[in-house]
């Protein structure tokens, strides 16, 4: 059977998209349609001689590229498929490529790139959407015949990453490769997406010329701070203002439009009245402005005109190819010495340092930059992002995994625009540097409405944003104050190989609460060993604690300090150090502060130090103003928080990295047709039926049961079967069938389950909702019940849960959550993370369960997600682990119609 996307249409499945690209400019791509064969004429009469030689094999005259401009333009968007990339406001074709079928699985591919957009990545977009499109339609292999002499072809081609074969004929070539992707073409387009948006980022934060439309005289406006901060903080380029009301701004010779300036403009900040924000956009797109900050507010951020108004500036800004942050932002800082960039109206200059920040709030942002001065923590770049128009978190996530500048990365997060991408390069990004985040939002003001236990489970909390944060080794972190800790730690010490924290105090009482506050994070007080113990009784008085805490007591001064630091943080047993200090009357914090900088220099263990000074006047000057700087926190259970994320994060870092498994024995275009049958009926639900062949297409495996239509029916079932059996009702609004009265265990005979069946009948048809037939399955008494379900986010895509079953699901609300798809280590963590594990790994002398029989099930329900994410919802409840392997012993499945995919290189 073939699935609805397979049948021939008169629209295109597939929609318009911006991609980005090698310079990081941008064009809109989408299917070609009959009206745009004007456009595609036009096109092909731009084309140079060479380049129409190569697209045509022949100088090709203008009557006959008109009758070629009509053949090529009529397209079924199945058996034929085209596909344009335009700019200036879909006025003009820069780029065609198209397919033809020949046969059940091959086709003809061509394409053709205008002459000026040639070596900027267009055609290599091209040939992977129309790849990516033509597998979705059934065909498995492209051919082209490219002439000897377009090596440029040639050279897409293998840069694509498709394993492309070359047969050769006389005067050219001809082309064959599959249009599924391997691993090394996906690469390759990840690798050209992070060129991108490196290339777009440098367009902002290596700008050669600003311009600030909307400086002013005034100091305390924000155009006027703005201009202010560019000139204060020596931009290494020219500074323009820009004001019709003014001659001079602050010294500087002003100009009434962009336009007027005689020199180019890199970069242009925008601070005028939202109403003017689309004239002056106009006016840079025709000077040539290759970038804009439009820090003016009323746009989407206001209801439906701003939103609109919002639209009609990115559409400004594709069609002259500019780039844009905001609107309604604050700005951006590029602290980088050959550089030296703030375009931001914050009151306060920017420490210069390792770590690149981005903010979705604007106001937000004013106060980072003042708390991360008073912490001395310096800033690589600061982006404040706003609405998130065109670049986005993830363009910066790119951005910062390239920059030699940036150590850290941290990330104030209200929403994400691509969460799926975001994990991707967060797992990517994360090997190389730590991604630290705060996410808002993590309530919701009521639940979504569920109609499975997947779903209830899922609802009014953000455990899918939690999931994507520890998938992609992201530490996230509750609060602002957290973040900022979490980021001292990490761009000031080396992250720790293990969790085991080593304490030196000088007062017991901040010890514990040390302690207490390790453990409960997941770090560990070990106890020192032999050798550190004597060393450090050999100089501390016979009152103190050798042990772990080192309470080396009141009396303690800064030698005995530099002296434990050496010994503990040289013991095996330790992997990080916590040093603590409470001003006694004697012992200057100064003095405590300058050996702890002396000792850590001279070790050489490699492991984090941090300290606690438990003092009002903050922490001191010691420990930041020297080439050794030391994190310091108000409060010990802070210090082990931080600790315990970047311990975390360094364990996740050091994991290896796992692919998805791939099963051989499942029956996809089975399972595909059937789903597809589905959506035709429009009821949603699965029959019992189907849903028991869509698990046995993903070899999950379901209770061996019997479906009838009549109580006389279940009873002859019951007695085919023989022994004890399981009757339960169909009727597909029922979610809770044991409260309902649905489902009834343990029967014996003909006689017992008919008369179940009737009974069963006669209150369901009471309450409204009789049963269209019975399931009668054979008895399963032993095992633990699980729930093994799918729900599908609207903003994150299929989710996996796993967690406690049977009737205490919604109850207990033990459950573990991962996006698709799963790997092993994903599969085995989720059960290992559930307070209910001990149950399968014999409690109380109870019998061991099959693990790996549920890890199975997982992944093969992931398999299932990414395959067919037109399934809504899926529940496997109970999903019974046995000793020796699982069974499934009810289930439901709904589906819904889904957005096709994302074509490669789309920005939505």
């Amino acid at each position: 059977m073939t699935s609805e996307l397979n049948q021939p249409t008169s629209r295109p499945i597939h929609q318009a998209a911006d991609v980005v690209l090698r310079d990081g400019s941008t064009v809109k791509v989408r299917p070609l349609q009959p009206d745009d064969e004007h456009r595609l004429l036009e096109f092909f009469r731009s084309l140079s001689e060479e380049s129409r030689w190569l697209r045509f094999f022949s100088i090709v005259k203008d009557k006959l590229l008109a009758a070629e401009a009509h053949r090529e333009a009529t397209v079924d968007y199945v058996r034929t498929f085209g596909l344009i990339a335009l700019t200036g406001g879909e006025e003009r074709v820069v780029g065609h490529a198209l397919y033809s079928a020949m046969g059940e699985d091959h086709a003809d591919a061509a394409f053709a790139i205008a002459d000026e957009y040639q070596g900027r990545g267009l055609g290599t977009i091209l040939v992977g959407q129309l790849a990516q499109i033509a597998a979705a339609n059934g065909i498995q292999v492209f051919e082209a015949d490219v002439l000897a002499s377009n090596h440029k072809m040639i050279g897409v081609f293998r840069r694509s990453g498709f394993p492309i074969k070359v047969t050769v004929s006389t005067g050219q070539l001809h082309v064959t490769f599959p249009t599924s992707f391997t691993a090394e073409a996906l690469e390759r387009f990840d690798q050209r997406e992070q060129v991108s948006a490196i290339n777009a980022l440098r367009l902002f934060l290596s700008p050669s010329s600003v311009a600030v439309i909307g400086a002013s005289r005034n100091r305390g406006t924000i155009g006027g701070e703005i201009f202010h901060n560019l000139l204060n903080y020596d931009f290494a380029g020219p500074v323009y203002p820009v004001n019709p009301g003014a001659q001079v701004i602050q010294s500087v010779l002003a100009y009434p439009t962009v336009e007027d300036i005689s020199g180019p403009v890199d970069l242009a900040v925008i601070a005028v009245p939202g109403a003017h924000v689309l004239e002056v956009a106009e006016q840079c797109g025709r000077k040539g402005v290759h970038a804009l900050v439009v820090i003016s507010a009323g746009f989407a951020e206001t209801g439906d005109e701003g939103r609109t108004r919002q639209n009609e500036l990115l559409r400004i800004c594709r069609m002259t190819g500019m780039r844009l942050i905001g609107p309604n932002c604050m700005g951006i800082i590029n602290t980088d010495s050959n550089v030296r960039l703030d375009a931001t109206f914050a009151p306060h200059v920017p420490l210069a340092g390792r770590v690149g920040f981005f903010s979705q709030s604007g106001a937000l942002g004013l106060a980072i930059i003042d708390y991360a001065n008073s912490l001395g923590l310096g800033i690589s770049s600061f982006i404040s992002i706003g609405n998130k128009a065109d670049i986005s978190g993830n363009d910066l996530l790119s951005y910062w995994e390239s920059d030699s500048g940036t150590d850290v990365i941290l990330l104030y997060l209200e929403s994400f625009g691509n969460p799926k991408k975001f994990s991707r390069l967060a797992r990517r990004v994360g090997r190389k540097k730590p991604i630290v985040v705060v996410k808002s939002g993590r309530s919701s003001a009521g639940a979504r409405a569920a109609s499975s236990h997947t779903g209830a489970l899922l609802a009014a909390s953000d455990v899918t944003v939690d999931a994507l944060f520890r998938q992609a080794g992201v530490i996230r972190t509750d609060t602002l104050e957290e973040l900022f800790d979490v980021a001292s730690l990490l761009a000031t010490q080396p992250i720790p190989t293990g969790r085991r924290v080593g304490i030196v105090t000088n007062a017991g009482g901040p010890a514990i609460l040390c302690a207490d506050a390790c453990e409960s994070e997941g770090l560990k007080v070990p106890l020192l060993d032999a050798k550190s113990k004597a060393e450090l009784r050999a100089f501390l008085p016979v009152e103190a604690s050798v042990c772990n805490p080192v309470d080396m007591m009141a009396s303690a001064t800064a030698d005995d300090y530099a002296k434990a630091i050496a010994v503990v943080s040289a013991d095996p047993n330790v992997d990080a150090l916590v040093v603590i200090f409470t001003p006694p009357l004697v012992t200057r914090a100064e003095d405590v502060a300058r050996a702890i900088v002396d000792a850590v220099r001279c070790c050489k263990s490699g492991k984090p130090v941090v300290t606690v000074f438990l003092s009002a006047r903050g922490v001191p000057d010691e420990l930041r103003t020297t080439e050794v700087r030391i994190p310091s926190f108000a409060f010990p259970e802070a210090a082990a928080t931080a600790l315990a994320r970047v311990a975390h994060y360094g364990e996740w870092r050091e994991k290896p990295q796992f692919e998805p498994p791939r099963f051989d024995d499942l029956r996809r275009d089975e399972a595909a047709a059937m789903v597809a049958t589905a959506l035709a009926r429009k009821d949603g639900w699965l029959t019992v039926e189907e849903t028991t062949e869509l698990l046995s297409c993903y070899g999950l495996p379901l209770v061996e049961q019997h479906v009838v239509a009549t109580p006389e029916e279940a009873g002859a079932t019951a007695e085919q079967l023989g022994g004890e059996v399981a009757l339960k009702a169909i009727a597909t609004e029922l979610i809770h069938k044991t409260e309902a009265g649905a489902v009834r265990l343990h029967l014996n005979g003909r006689e017992q389950v008919t008369a179940a069946a009737e009974e069963m009948t006669a209150k369901l048809a009471a309450g409204g909702k009789p049963p269209t037939g019975f399931v009668v399955q054979r008895m399963v008494s032993d095992g633990v019940e699980m729930i093994v379900g799918i729900a599908h986010d609207p903003q994150f895509g299929p989710v996996v849960a796993c967690g406690a079953g049977g009737v205490f699901v919604e109850l207990m609300r033990d459950v573990s959550v991962r996006l698709t798809p799963l790997t092993e280590a994903d599969a085995s963590e989720m059960i290992r993370t559930l307070k209910t594990y001990p149950l399968l790994t014999g409690f109380r002398g109870s019998k061991v369960c099959d693990k790996a029989a549920l890890e199975d099930g997982l992944l093969r329900v992931s398999c299932m997600a990414e395959d067919l994410p037109q399934i809504a919802e899926l529940d496997c409840n109970p999903f019974v682990v046995r000793e020796r392997g699982a069974v499934i012993l009810d289930a439901r499945v709904r589906v819904a119609a889904s957005e096709p995919p994302s074509l490669l290189g789309s920005r939505k």
